[in-house]
């Protein structure tokens, strides 16, 4: 019969005494001694294995909750533990079992749910992590933290609406949670609400000055709406307190015209020569030092420097152009194969809010077309939407497993009223909004079934502009995986060029083209035809476009801050010898 009596309570209050003072390794050697005492006390081990924690010695604290589980596997607490400290070596999987345990013995336990569904998150199960968090605050509803993990997991299935009403929830319970403030401050950044997206990051910084996460997002917001003297003290401000931010480099990389002997080289280059350092800092930093090199004019570093962080956004995105080639052969297929019902216009209810969907390569326009048409009075830019997609590809994913062999009215409804759904918690006046997601040219076929009284705009650019702009670039956004490898960004071209053939062919006169080329030189004409073609009356001010106050943010927020401008579609020329095998490839 294993020796389960109690230590002294005052000999367990000294161990938690010096653990929450930070003196581990003292709390340890009492722990020690006592287990000598009571080598079958699994309240001991559990107090061990926090030691270890403390000490960062990870796998002994592993050890130590399983001796004190395989004593008493009924020990809810150490289970939880165990599950903490698992997620710290990233064994998720084994996590997730830990923390089931617990809440399988305890289902009270609030906060093993919420550790449940932190680790259910980041395992990518993000609507088992919804139930997780949801279960917390059915034990305990005014549990701050696990709103706030609730905000950030419908953040990241797109699904801002619902993210602020969590942040704003956390805030009420606890309103000095900067973090909260500063994820609050994202979730209107990417509903395109730029302006209480600053007065989020302001109150975060207010609450918490020192946080470089909120005064780097504090620029971009800014950067968006144009505020580039502003962006810039923001950005230095988060590498005053975090010189080492690599990310933040890169951001006010894009804001600086280099001169010889600007402080910021030289750090940069020494971070970029520590060897310990991972390869997402490696990036931002290589891409950094490719700006610098082309405002200084040297050219080979350029190019030296632009191919390794390419290189390395690839590698971290894990991309491969077989994917899109896969997906781009089963959208045909579905129109191929009449899988999708269209012209069933009398079937859909009609809408208050019209949309415009800007369509094609990134770099090739799409920005200024949508600012163009955003400056008129009747028309709300909201910017790269992503929310189309998040709708859509579930269904392809489904006809390719052959788990559905058509697809419902019924089914395109529901994918309608989301979606316009989305367009109204947007909250704006106009009823005409523009979705510029350029890569929503994919589904095309989708669109015109789905909103038959929305307008398709594709903008058309000299291929060899397009791509060398995109290569040249850094996309926040995770979907331009083919933009950091010269052969991967033709082959795309072509897919793209392909796609857009094809959907030419099968809804002929349904998609209006605009080249980019013909737009920076005939302004005045391409513009009024394009009103005209989205049934919208003439309006000076759309020549005008780069003194409309409304936030941008994308690569092009600079360029559609000034004047209408020519001559970017010959920047190329510059590299042509070092683009020979993208043009080669290039139909």
């Amino acid at each position: 019969m294993p020796n389960l009596n109690t230590p002294p309570q005052n000999q367990i209050d000294l161990i938690i005494a010096l653990s929450t003072k930070g003196k581990f390794q003292k709390a340890l050697d009492a722990t020690d001694l006592l287990i000598n005492n009571y080598p079958d006390n699994p309240l001991l081990y559990n107090l061990r294995g926090g030691c270890y924690s403390g000490l960062k010695q990870l796998h002994a604290a592993i050890n130590s909750y399983e001796q004190a589980i395989k004593i008493n596997p009924n020990f809810a607490k150490t289970h939880y533990n165990l599950g903490l400290t698992l997620v710290n070596i990233g064994h998720l999987t084994k996590a997730i079992a830990s923390y089931k345990q617990a809440v399988t013995i305890k289902p009270n336990y609030a906060l093993a749910h919420n550790n449940l569904g932190i680790a259910l998150k980041k395992s990518g199960q993000l609507n088992l992590a919804i139930n997780s968090f949801k279960q917390a605050l059915i034990i305990k509803p005014d549990y701050a933290e696990a709103h706030y993990n609730l905000g950030n997991t419908f953040e990241e299935l797109n699904q801002y609406g619902n993210a602020v009403k969590c942040y704003k929830q956390a805030l009420k319970i606890k309103p000095t949670f900067a973090e909260a403030h500063n994820n609050l401050g994202n979730a209107f950044a990417k509903l395109n609400q730029q302006d209480l997206a600053i007065k989020e990051y302001e109150r975060a910084l207010q609450i918490k000055p020192d946080f470089a996460k909120a005064h780097n997002n504090l620029g971009t917001s800014l950067m968006a709406i144009g505020q580039f003297d502003a962006a810039s003290k923001c950005y230095e401000s988060a590498l005053k307190i975090k010189p080492n931010y690599a990310e933040v480099h890169r951001h006010l990389s894009q804001l600086k015209q280099y001169r010889p002997g600007d402080p910021q080289i030289e750090l940069v280059k020494s971070l970029l020569s520590d060897s310990t350092i991972n390869n997402a800092d490696r990036m931002h930093l290589s891409f950094t030092l490719a700006k610098v090199s082309d405002d200084l004019g040297n050219k080979s570093q350029f190019l030296n420097y632009l191919n390794k962080g390419n290189h390395l956004r690839k590698q971290n995105l894990k991309y491969t152009i077989e994917k899109d080639e896969r997906l781009f052969d089963q959208i045909k297929k579905i129109f191929n194969e009449q899988l999708l019902p269209i012209n069933n216009d009398e079937l859909i209810k009609p809408s208050s809010v019209r949309p415009i969907f800007i369509i094609g390569m990134p770099r090739s326009g799409t920005t200024l077309t949508e600012q163009i048409l955003a400056s008129h009075n009747h028309v709300y830019g909201a910017g790269e939407l992503s929310t189309l997609g998040t709708l859509i590809a579930p269904i392809i994913k489904n006809l390719t497993a052959n788990d559905v062999n058509h697809i419902t009215q019924d089914h395109l409804h529901d994918i309608r009223h989301q979606y316009l759904n989305f367009l109204l918690q947007l909250n704006v006046p106009e009823k005409i909004i523009t979705d510029k997601m350029p890569l929503n040219f994919r589904f095309t076929g989708f669109i015109l079934a789905l909103f038959p009284e929305a307008k398709i705009i594709h903008l058309r650019r000299d291929a060899r502009a397009t791509c060398w702009s995109i290569y040249k670039h850094y996309f926040i956004s995770n979907g331009n995986g083919f933009a950091y490898n010269l052969n991967d960004l033709a082959h795309f071209y072509n897919l793209y060029t392909d796609l857009m053939t094809f959907w030419q062919q099968l809804f002929p006169g349904k998609i209006y083209d605009l080249c980019y080329e013909q737009l920076t030189t005939n302004q005045e004409k391409e513009t009024r035809n394009l009103l005209n073609h989205c049934d919208l009356n003439w309006e000076k001010q759309c020549l005008e476009f780069h003194t409309t106050k409304r936030a941008v943010s994308t690569a092009s927020t600079r360029q559609v801050k000034q004047k209408m401008y020519q001559g970017s579609s010959e920047a190329w020329r510059k590299y042509e010898d070092h683009l020979q095998p993208l043009i080669n490839t290039l139909n």
